[in-house]
């Protein structure tokens, strides 16, 4: 209602000054001069101002316009330079300290150097140097006699390594000067010299395989072989050159025959000539 009224003032006070308007236009014309006309004209063309009318309805809202074309890139910035490095910053408080660790051995040090070598002490009276003494007398060996023959007496023996030692109990000859160890059945050499060795063993006839070595030192010289579960005296003999210190002995590997009263077993050696010396 209130838009009714409004709009019907504002198209009144229109036509009001379109008749005002109008009236003026069609009055006397005015001069150029400064004469009465002019001034008339001035006075019929000026009048009370209108009340401005009430301003109108805003119109409906326009289409949305294109969207624009996009700006070109800019051009990227420069890095900056980095900046001077800050001042240290104050020490810290220590820590606490930490638990023990465990005892551990630790790795032998670097040898040290070698000490400057110690003050010779005061030097006495040089003594008289001795004469030279007369050279020692060689052994003379070859007057020596070494002979040996030694035999089991004991019933049957067995042995399950190749390296058992055949030991013996009774001596039939030992020439004196000859060492032998009947415990452990080995000779050993005092005088040098080519020698000859033999042995004789009996096999027992309930067992199996047997084996019979002569060994120089560490060294096998000759072996002989018994088959099993049969009976058999086995031999052998060898002609060995020996230094001072050699030994020789018998070793068996299975089961020997023997008996007290009998000698089936038995070992003997004997110097065949002594070493020459020049």
């Amino acid at each position: 209602m209130k838009i009714c009224v409004a709009t019907i003032l504002s198209i009144a006070l229109l036509l009001g000054n379109s008749v005002k308007l109008r009236a003026s236009v069609t009055g006397p014309v005015p001069s150029d001069g400064d004469g009465p006309a002019s001034q008339e004209c001035q006075q019929c063309c000026q009048g009370p101002a209108a009340i401005p009318g009430i301003p109108g309805l805003p119109g409906p809202v326009g289409p949305m316009g294109p969207y624009g074309q996009p700006g070109s890139k800019g051009d990227a910035g420069h890095q900056g330079e980095i900046g001077p490095i800050g001042p240290m910053g104050e020490r810290g408080a220590p820590g606490n300290t930490g638990s023990k660790g465990d005892d551990v051995i630790g790795l032998p040090g670097k040898i040290g150097p070698k000490g400057l070598p110690g003050f010779v002490g005061g030097t006495g009276e040089t003594g008289v140097k001795g004469q030279k003494g007369e050279p020692g007398e060689t052994p003379d060996d070859s007057n020596q006699r070494v002979a040996f023959t030694v035999v089991r007496t004991s019933s049957s023996d067995e042995s399950t390594s190749v390296d058992t030692r055949l030991p013996f109990q009774q001596t039939e000859t030992l020439l004196p000067g000859t060492t032998f160890d009947l415990e452990t059945g080995t000779f050993t050499c005092s005088v040098p010299g080519t020698y000859v060795f033999t042995f004789s063993v009996l096999k027992n006839s309930n067992s199996g395989s047997f084996h019979i070595h002569l060994v120089k030192n560490d060294h096998k010289v000759i072996s002989t072989y018994g088959q099993s579960n049969q009976r058999g005296q086995l031999s052998g003999s060898a002609v060995l050159v020996l230094q001072r210190g050699d030994m020789v002995h018998v070793t068996m590997y299975g089961r020997a025959y023997g008996e007290p009263t009998h000698h089936y077993t038995s070992f003997s050696g004997f110097l065949l000539y002594p070493e020459s010396i020049n």
